[in-house]
């Protein structure tokens, strides 16, 4: 097993207080991990710190064996960590096609974002199909798949996916689960946030359960999920 990322004994917090509390947190090359947690239970804290938008005031977060201490999230951005956010964040008056060229905008080369736009076409075939539509008239589901399609344009190594069911109806939460499940088979690593438990532990190798900014449980995303525990943190009764 290959750590990715790794949080160790990260505390962390706003002017409020601290969220994160000795936290330990580690992400397998290759695999899908699902942070699931009741609200308030620090799993934003966590990707704001993966991001760079957030600096732990104890501890350290490693990325591919390199601390990733002092970054900008630009920095962090060009070393292979790209996150798709909970919130819509398209531009919703420009084109399919120029949206998802924007994710190549700190790509200096050319030649490499054309090859990297053909690439992602491949893997989302709409991106071609729709390449003249504006975003605006594209589905939460299709606008959902366009920030898949821009995300992968700069070949991240670690993809981190904040609550992609959110607002979703149940057709397109499957379709889009699928995908994640198809950009992990061909080699992404992905971090998921996800506020359907039931749904992300289940697509999930590592599962980790979030409670009052520390780890309650973890281990394979089917054991997690078949945990009592889990039902009372969601539930209020077993899954």
């Amino acid at each position: 097993m290959t750590i990715l990322l790794q949080l160790d004994h990260v505390t962390a917090g706003y002017g409020g207080g601290d969220v994160l509390h000795e936290l330990d947190l580690s992400v397998e090359e290759g695999g899908i991990t699902c942070i699931v947690g009741p609200n308030g239970a620090g799993k934003s804290t966590v990707l704001r710190l993966v991001s760079g938008l957030l600096r732990p005031r104890l501890g350290g977060v490693q990325f591919d064996g390199v601390s990733l201490s002092g970054l900008s999230p630009r920095q962090i951005l060009q070393r292979g960590i790209v996150q798709v956010p909970q919130e819509r964040s398209l531009f919703p008056t420009m084109t399919v096609w120029e949206n998802v060229r924007m994710g190549a905008y700190i790509l200096s080369d050319r030649a490499l974002a054309e090859r990297r736009m053909r690439i992602v076409c491949e893997t989302f075939p709409m991106v071609a199909e729709r390449r003249n539509e504006r975003v605006a008239s594209l589905s939460g589901g299709q606008q959902k798949i366009i920030e898949f399609a821009r995300a992968l344009m700069l070949d991240p190594k670690l993809l981190v996916l904040d609550e992609p069911s959110m607002g979703l109806d149940p057709k397109t939460h499957t379709v889009v689960f699928a995908l994640i499940r198809d950009m992990n088979k061909s080699g992404r690593t992905i971090l998921l946030v996800e506020q359907n438990a039931r749904s992300g532990l289940g697509l999930a190798s590592h599962g980790v359960v979030l409670e009052s900014g520390r780890v309650r449980l973890e281990g394979s995303g089917a054991d997690v999920l078949g945990n009592g525990e889990i039902g009372r943190l969601f539930l209020g009764a077993p899954v």
